[in-house]
């Protein structure tokens, strides 16, 4: 019998071993954390909404590792749930905008004209306001709520990407590869997305690692002054709010939901970081 090839996964192992330090310990802590989402069920006997009034504002302990706060929730099954709400949210605000911004920022870079001027003119616009508080003044226009906030991200985050796409657009365009698919009469279409797109994203995949920490860290934040999730979800930034009258007290309740929060953000940016080191030597390599 023919022995099946292997080579695609060698290559990823072999691709894997090349990855800077950085990007191997983000991707790590990454996994963790996403396989702890997942498996929350099976990590903690308690729901995050169970309620044991008898057992409020327990100190950490082999029953609790996180503690209890003050209806007696178990603070570790709060913790590992709202894996559930704030890295979904991240994903789907970060890639969705990422997805849509790329390709109008590449089409404009590639098409010039009138496309690139209506879409300079909205850039423009929208560079002119700070990002986050465009961002809570649409959510307060709109009323609290995570779906709202949704809405305000994709009305405003894909900008960043359009305008990163649309600079190396203008550098691509230029190329041999682009000039000899013209050349061998292909399509508009086949040569932004099959053939330049791959390289005018790059800049943008780097760029949404940042990114993704800042809309983890904006639901956080607007959940916390009351516009994002509210009580009791267990959103992290809804759960340092409960928990920031007893800081001194029972200062678990808000200091691990905390905590979380920083290593999710700290696995992100090393990863961000890492992909910065790779594709700098592959463009090294390729010089």
């Amino acid at each position: 019998m023919t022995a099946i090839p292997t080579q695609p996964r060698g290559r990823l192992l072999t691709e894997i071993t090349r990855w800077p330090g950085s990007l191997k310990i983000g991707t790590v802590l990454f996994v963790l954390i996403c396989l702890a989402g997942i498996f929350a069920p099976w990590l903690t006997p308690y729901g995050p909404n169970e309620q044991d009034l008898k057992n409020t504002l327990v100190a950490p302990s082999l029953a609790h590792p996180f503690g209890t706060d003050n209806f007696g929730r178990d603070v570790f099954a709060r913790v590992l749930y709202g894996i559930r709400i704030n890295l979904p949210f991240g994903i789907i605000t970060t890639y969705v905008p990422m997805i849509y911004g790329v390709v109008l920022g590449a089409l404009a870079g590639y098409w010039g004209g009138w496309f690139d001027a209506i879409l300079m003119r909205i850039l423009d616009v929208t560079v002119a306001f700070p990002f986050l508080v465009l961002i809570i003044v649409i959510v307060a226009i709109l009323g609290p709520g995570i779906h709202n906030i949704y809405i305000a991200i994709f009305l405003t985050a894909w900008t960043m990407y359009a305008r990163l796409a649309r600079a190396e657009m203008l550098v691509e365009r230029n190329k041999d590869y682009i000039l000899a698919a013209r050349t061998l009469g292909y399509g508009t279409g086949r040569i932004v997305f099959r053939h330049a797109l791959p390289n005018v994203s790059n800049s943008s995949i780097i760029f949404s690692t940042s990114d993704f920490v800042l809309n983890i860290m904006l639901l956080s934040g607007l959940s916390f002054l009351g516009l994002g999730v509210a009580p009791p979800t267990p959103e992290w930034g809804a759960m340092i709010a409960e928990g920031r009258d007893f800081l001194f007290d029972a200062w678990w309740i808000c200091t691990l939901p905390g905590l979380a929060l920083v290593v999710t953000g700290t696995a992100l940016c090393l990863i961000g970081d890492g992909l910065a080191q790779r594709l700098g030597e592959r463009r090294h390599a390729l010089v």
